[in-house]
């Protein structure tokens, strides 16, 4: 394990690089490559799809990056969502019909479970497979709790990758339920509780 991993938050500068490290670590993401299995349109609409998703992060002050772009986790403070209305039209317009229904139950379930009260969300959270198995995804979560900690309010995400779990529940989380439509692969909503 790689020990000593500088996390900071992205600056201006940092968005397109962050946002292609996101888009590595999300090339074998089960949930991203179902909806989305052509590899030219993935590579085409992927950055799209992570900017309406986390990109209110880097906006806020709540992007994280590892030193040499790593990885990244894009983290919405209490009352800063996703470009919901975008990632709605991208997926609409980008992902196969014979999927796109089971899309849309898919985001009904997301609703469902998404916390009402005040809380911090972790839409995105990705490490480039160079540096996976390294400890980068757990020097990301271990500084953004710091703030969510701070204002003492819950954590929640949505795991699409079942290999990404136990790094989770490592930091507090729990998986509160499954979303799955069709022959979707599971996403997991996970909390954590206040501290």
């Amino acid at each position: 394990m790689k020990m000593n991993t500088i996390i900071k938050i992205a600056q201006a500068s940092d968005e397109a690089g962050a946002i292609d490290a996101l888009t590595l670590a999300f090339s074998v993401d089960p949930m991203v490559r179902w909806s989305l299995p052509n590899p030219a349109k993935y590579l085409a609409t992927f950055s799209s799809i992570a900017r309406a998703f986390g990109g209110n992060a880097f906006k806020g002050g709540t992007a994280y990056i590892a030193d040499g772009l790593a990885g990244v986790a894009l983290w919405l403070p209490p009352g800063i969502g996703s470009d919901e209305e975008s990632l709605i039209r991208l997926f609409d317009e980008n992902v196969s019909d014979d999927v796109k229904e089971d899309m849309q139950k898919i985001f009904e379930q997301m609703e469902k479970f998404h916390p009402t009260e005040q809380h911090w969300y972790l839409p995105m959270i990705g490490v480039d497979p160079a540096y996976q198995g390294e400890g980068v995804g757990s020097a990301l979560m271990t500084e953004a709790l710091k703030a969510v900690d701070r204002d003492g309010l819950i954590a929640y995400l949505e795991s699409s990758n079942p290999r990404n779990i136990s790094l989770y529940e490592r930091h507090g989380f729990e998986v509160i339920g499954e979303i799955q439509s069709g022959s979707s692969p599971v996403l997991r909503p996970m909390l954590r509780k206040a501290r």
